[in-house]
């Protein structure tokens, strides 16, 4: 299977989440992807979450609830080890939608609000550190 070329960064949508256009770091070096989400709510066997940042303006605030979740260990780049909610979603890249495990964190003070780690990455996708947006720049042409 030929893999698809990569940037470092890029731009990104997620139809099932309703959030579009979302700036995505390509991170080899995380093993789980995650997403940025402001408030999340578990009650009666449903999560309910709040994808808002005022620093990611394509983050709209709508809350999407979620029957089919889990929890998992994630093991940060600090060392530190937290527990977080794992959803399934879709996301499109390069045209292609394909199905993707994302953690729920708080990622305001960062500067993407997703990271697309290795489980997603493998066997799709080579990376180049010299691109950024390529999958974003093809969608505009």
């Amino acid at each position: 299977m030929t893999k698809q070329l990569i940037g470092r960064t890029d731009k990104i949508d997620f139809p099932k989440l309703d959030l579009f256009n979302v700036d995505a770091k390509i991170d080899s070096g995380a093993y789980t992807s995650a997403i940025h989400c402001s408030k999340i709510i578990e009650t009666e066997n449903t999560l309910r979450c709040t994808f808002y940042s005022k620093g990611h303006p394509n983050f709209n605030g709508k809350e999407v609830v979620f029957t089919d979740y889990s929890l998992t260990n994630v093991k940060s780049s600090n060392g530190f080890k937290e527990n977080r909610f794992k959803i399934k979603s879709e996301v499109v890249v390069f045209g292609k939608t394909y199905k993707i495990n994302l953690t729920l964190s708080t990622r305001d003070d960062m500067r993407f609000p997703v990271l697309l780690g290795r489980q997603f990455l493998a066997k799709k996708f080579l990376i180049d550190v010299d691109l950024q947006n390529v999958s974003y720049n093809k969608k505009q042409s």
